[in-house]
């Protein structure tokens, strides 16, 4: 697909959120700084201690602003769980072209996965973006960073360098995993996992117009790791995502029973116990296990809706309450 520049400007309303975490900065429980080189690094969980209102607007950020998030109860079995909404008519670039942590930032001894906005602008992801058919230019860059070390002026200067912009025009937004912030914003990747997924199975997103779905917030962990685990189960086993389909019946029809979690060989135990086997390499792990737990696709062509998966309120209970 040729890649087509738009004028969604998922940069500027990612920047025009993260205005708003620093100017509301004692209400979300932020701390912003700015790097010697000009760079903004909006704490919202490393050491300040954040929480729901800022894992709101970081999975709002993620989504590059085309994407709205918000807070509902999550019934898996007997028990309803605190958990999110995310909803989106705009999916595949929402999704793929921003929140998806595509980007590997490596800078010395620095390491994170970087989601959000900048990733339409720098590109770096080419075979991705070249599937995606979209591309943006953008002067505010905003990156998110999944991890518990804020970036300094090298890590600022080395993205900078990637995006082909200046330090002073670039946002990290950083949180850890076993944060409130964190957790939330992991979240909200329920849309996001399940589109990736059909990506990965050489299904067109592009056709997606519009989708929506739930995933429970879990527990804080107690170590990244942990937390790792928790919220990677609350997509995989509790999670429910629905995606408007311009496709037809049979091809929903081929597809749909291998896209929910459950299709994978390494679905039935904790994710936390499933890295543990794989001696906590991810590359390890079957990738086809990144789903939501259930699946929903209408085809807007016949009205029929093609459903697979099930939630798991046994394994969530083991991951999160024992």
């Amino acid at each position: 697909m040729d890649t087509v520049v738009t004028g969604l400007r998922l940069g500027e309303r990612a920047a025009a959120i993260a205005d708003e975490l620093e100017e509301h900065a004692d209400a979300f429980r932020v701390a912003v700084t700015r790097l010697a080189n000009g760079a903004r690094v909006i704490d919202c969980g490393v050491h300040a201690p954040g929480g729901y209102d800022a894992g709101l607007a970081m999975a709002e950020i993620c989504l590059g602003g085309l994407g709205s998030v918000g807070y509902a109860d999550v019934h898996v079995g007997e028990h309803a769980w605190p958990g999110v909404t995310v909803w989106t008519d705009h999916p595949a670039v929402a999704c793929l072209a921003s929140q998806y942590a595509g980007w590997a930032i490596g800078v010395e001894k620095f390491f994170a996965m970087g989601s959000g906005p900048l990733r339409a602008h720098a590109r770096v992801e080419k075979e991705l973006f070249h599937k995606l058919g979209y591309a943006e230019t953008t002067e505010e860059g905003v990156l998110v960073l999944e991890g518990r070390t804020l970036p300094d002026e090298a890590v600022a200067a080395w993205v900078a360098g990637k995006a082909r912009l200046a330090p002073e025009q670039l946002t990290f937004v950083v949180a850890p995993t076993a944060s409130v912030a964190g957790t939330v914003q992991i979240s909200a990747r329920i849309v996001e996992t399940g589109l990736h997924k059909l990506e990965r199975l050489g299904f067109d997103v592009t056709k997606v117009t519009s989708a929506m779905g739930t995933a429970p917030v879990t527990p804080v962990a107690k170590s990244d790791v942990r937390g790792i685990g928790r919220t990677n189960d609350a997509i995989l086993y509790a999670g429910t995502a629905r995606y408007i389909v311009h496709a037809p019946d049979e091809e929903l029809a081929a597809i749909i029973d291998r896209v929910p979690a459950s299709a994978s060989a390494d679905y039935g135990t904790p994710f936390y116990d499933v890295f543990k086997r794989y001696d906590g390499d991810f590359y390890r792990i079957d990738p086809l296990l990144f789903s939501p737990a259930v699946v929903w696709m209408t085809s807007l062509a016949s009205g029929r809706t093609f459903v697979a998966g099930k939630l798991n309120p046994a394994v969530l209970h083991q991951s999160c309450l024992q």
